[in-house]
């Protein structure tokens, strides 16, 4: 795996997208997926400036690696629980997150104490209980809160119009020597699949500013995000 990138925002909208060379084996761990490589966290807010962290993939597993960053990075205290294999036939995934808040002064010996609590959830309790019932059966003698839920979805926020805004940046001799050898532009999005497909008049409208939306019809092939 030379590259894996999620993409997510405050509304649990996510995207992401791996590159791999050659066939995976189904029992690769980490380190034989990615070798020595790094974890990258980027934390663009919508007031301030844009934060990255980088830590060194040094874990077992990417859930540790992460549980390393925050502990590097953030300085909080930090489990992530992550669960995979089949639930009625079919692949499935579940996970959990604990982790100490910022502006709690708590004791070592209260996070210790309920992430040993965490571990022993089991891959079927993820994959089939209702959060309600995963939390009692771990924290039934703890003081718990329970907020309203929130849906993720996957949600790819790339367009015809942000393509054109590419297009814009790149010097006129190198869009035409691509018309005149492949006779439109085919750019691709590596996350949801779309293909937004220009031609010289597409090209024309847009050096003249005008919308390429209006004349995208059937130029654009494949999936939507």
């Amino acid at each position: 795996m030379t590259l894996a990138v999620i993409n997510g925002n405050n509304h649990q909208q996510l995207r992401g997208v791996a590159r791999v060379q050659g066939d995976v084996p189904a029992d690769a761990d980490l380190k034989t997926l990615v070798g020595n490589g790094y974890l990258v966290i980027t934390i663009s807010p919508a007031e301030g400036e844009r934060y990255q962290g980088v830590v060194g993939l040094e874990g077992d597993t990417i859930a540790a690696c992460l549980e390393d960053y925050f502990q590097r990075s953030e300085q909080l205290p930090t489990r992530l629980i992550i669960r995979t294999g089949e639930s009625e036939g079919k692949p499935a995934a579940g996970g959990m997150l604990l982790q100490v808040m910022p502006a709690q002064n708590a004791q070592p010996e209260d996070f210790e104490h309920l992430a040993a609590l965490t571990d022993t959830i089991k891959a079927e309790e993820l994959f089939t209980l209702p959060a309600n019932d995963v939390l009692w059966r771990l924290y039934h003698e703890e003081e718990v809160t329970l907020y309203d839920p929130q849906d993720v979805e996957f949600k790819c926020t790339c367009s015809r119009e942000r393509c054109a805004d590419a297009l814009r940046t790149l010097p006129d001799e190198e869009i035409n020597s691509i018309l005149e050898e492949e006779g439109e532009i085919d750019m691709h999005c590596d996350y949801c699949g779309s293909h937004y497909v220009f031609n010289a008049m597409n090209i024309a409208e847009i050096r003249h500013n005008a919308s390429p939306a209006e004349s995208a019809g059937p130029l654009i092939r494949g999936m939507t995000g």
